[in-house]
């Protein structure tokens, strides 16, 4: 497998509004297999970290389609990316553009080809996951009845919350809307939690279908985003112009304050 083989892949799986050159560097890394480098819009791939076998390129692959997500959240920015490049938006990238590779056979999940794994996967998801969502479900359940019970008592339910179980609040809600949501606990109490805070009612069900469907948690998050309405570049432009002087205004007066500071020292 070589560099050029490998760029024709990654265009196969989704091609890029911009181009892009990727490179093998012919040696071994410690620190990483491969970076992006969004300047240049260059993928260097540290092809001598993997073995010369079918599993050494299916992880080389994968490390290319990482670096690859890299260049296409860059491309949706504008060519850019931030101080982090992890985001959200970058690990929905990466786990669409895996499902393509797989889908066409390009990239191979690994993940179904061990029979043991398969087995303890199945036992996480029933014996854990689901279970603790169930648990944090009833929970919610259990935490409304105590809630009339306080009213009964003449007692704040903030206070039986506070001192009695000492749970935080926010999470004794969440509970308590996983239950009134009749939410799913296949997808697990993490992203019960996450379902729990959609008040659309639509959006939480395509999300929580979503997830049970197999999309990744980032993937669903995204998508479950409300979209920004259009905004006119002027007037981001504007915004961005205020916001810099601002901060200049603000490291100017505390310039000024470490220089006199200075002066009395």
């Amino acid at each position: 497998m070589n560099q050029d083989h490998v760029k024709k892949q990654l265009l196969a799986i989704e091609d890029a509004p911009l181009d892009f050159t990727l490179l093998f560097s012919g040696k071994k890394s410690k620190r990483v297999n491969g970076l992006y480098k969004p300047d240049t819009r260059e993928i260097l791939i540290h092809n001598r970290n993997f073995d010369q076998d079918g599993a050494g390129d299916n992880l080389l692959l994968y490390t290319a389609i990482h670096e690859y997500a890299h260049h296409l959240h860059a491309c949706a920015r504008g060519g850019t990316l931030s101080a982090k490049a992890h985001t959200a938006e970058f690990w929905a990238i990466l786990h669409d553009l895996l499902e393509k590779a797989e889908a066409k056979k390009i990239y191979k999940n690994v993940f179904d080809g061990s029979k043991e794994l398969a087995e303890l996967t199945e036992t996480i998801r029933k014996k854990y996951l689901k279970e603790n969502g169930s648990l944090v479900k009833d929970l919610g359940m259990q935490l409304l009845k105590a809630h009339d019970l306080c009213i009964e008592a003449g007692g704040r339910w903030e206070d039986y919350i506070d001192r009695v179980l000492r749970i935080p609040r926010a999470a004794a809600n969440l509970a308590i809307r996983m239950h009134q949501y009749n939410l799913n606990p296949e997808t697990g109490a993490d992203n019960m939690r996450f379902l729990a805070g959609i008040k659309n009612e639509e959006k939480r069900e395509e999300a929580q279908a979503s997830l049970i469907k197999g999309k990744s948690p980032d993937m669903v998050k995204i998508a479950a985003r409300e979209k920004p309405v259009d905004e006119d570049p002027r007037e981001r432009l504007e915004k961005e112009k205020q916001r810099l002087e601002r901060t200049i205004a603000s490291l100017n007066k505390r310039l000024k304050e470490v220089e006199e500071e200075l002066e009395y020292t």
